[in-house]
């Protein structure tokens, strides 16, 4: 009897957890949450290996060439007038003295030997050729001083209010340039070694790069067309920050600012050392510089983080903050309200 009541009792047992199980609410589903993807670093397209716009280089503009006698071509309107004055004033001028002089001192010498004139002129004076050999050069000198005089004030002339600032900093033995216009950034520039000479972690030149001992890790961009205001200065000793194709040669001199100005007419890369003796790596400071169109420019000044002058700096993100919520039994889920403009 006792074994019939035990049965029993334990098959009603058995019901009850059945039916409480059965009657109790399934705990919800938790939703996975998606592991936010990872961000990927794309390269921009624009950019080349140095992070400035990918271009061919030019290897008879803006660099020295193997067997060229002359100036190299000129990429600015200062570069260019230099150039003529050069090639159209200069150089004939030059060119006609030393020819006179010389034929004249062959004439004297030939002439006044004492084979042919064994008695000597005593002729102290001649009031013709006295006024020509002094009134021809003041007037050869006039002629070129007025240009000269022109092409000094063009390159000093105080760049306009859209002109785009470089600052130039000279340090042993490598550059930094800032843009203050466009954000403030900073870049530092440093000549790029040959395969045998790298360390580790080091890029070495290559052929795309530039010409060896002139190719930099980083390229200054400059847009065309546009005037650029340039800033010089140094950390520790005087350096000169020169560019042959641009008619530049501005000294960097520390605890002193000096400002030229010039604006690049034609897109191509361009190619310049440190023009002032400043230690054992002297040589070993070069310059390279990158003119793009307006568009371009603007794109690399955003791909560095920069902003263009007038343009709206980017809003700050609000921090996404995570309100955790304790669950109640029997408690409604919470729904999302939905804010419209004018509520």
């Amino acid at each position: 009897m006792i074994g019939i009541k035990s049965i029993v009792l334990a098959a009603g047992l058995a019901m009850l957890s059945v039916g409480a199980a059965q009657a109790a609410p399934a705990a919800p589903a938790t939703k996975a949450v998606a592991a936010a993807p990872a961000a990927t670093v794309s390269q921009d397209p624009m950019l080349a290996v140095d992070g400035a716009p990918a271009m061919a280089i030019d290897p008879k503009v803006g660099q020295p060439v193997d067997g060229l006698i002359t100036i190299q071509p000129q990429v600015t309107p200062n570069g260019q007038q230099a150039l003529w004055f050069h090639n159209t004033l200069l150089m004939p001028v030059i060119t006609g003295i030393c020819i006179l002089v010389l034929v004249l001192l062959g004439w004297v010498a030939l002439r006044y030997r004492r084979a042919a004139n064994p008695v000597a002129s005593k002729t102290s004076h001649n009031t013709i050729l006295e006024v020509l050999w002094t009134g021809i050069p003041v007037l050869i000198l006039l002629g070129l001083a007025l240009p000269s005089i022109g092409l000094l004030q063009a390159q000093y002339k105080p760049a306009p209010k859209n002109a785009v600032t470089l600052k130039a900093i000279g340090n042993q033995w490598y550059w930094t340039y800032q843009y203050p216009d466009h954000g403030g950034f900073e870049i530092t520039s440093n000549m790029l070694k040959e395969a045998g000479e790298i360390g580790k972690g080091e890029r070495a030149r290559t052929a795309i790069d530039g010409p060896r001992l002139l190719a930099t890790d980083n390229r200054v961009v400059l847009p065309v067309g546009v005037p650029i205001r340039l800033i010089t200065t140094a950390n520790d000793v005087i350096h000169s920050w020169a560019i042959p194709a641009f008619w530049i040669k501005l000294d960097a001199v520390p605890g002193r600012l000096n400002e030229t100005s010039f604006t690049i007419n034609k897109p191509g890369v361009y190619f310049g050392v440190c023009s002032e003796l400043c230690g054992a790596r002297h040589g070993y400071m070069p310059i390279t510089v990158e003119a793009v169109s307006p568009a371009v420019f603007a794109q690399w000044i955003k791909a560095k983080g920069g902003t263009m002058p007038g343009a709206a700096p980017a809003p700050a993100a609000a921090p996404a903050t995570a309100t955790a919520s304790i669950a109640t039994p029997g408690a409604p889920a919470p729904t999302a309200a939905v804010v419209t403009a004018g509520q």
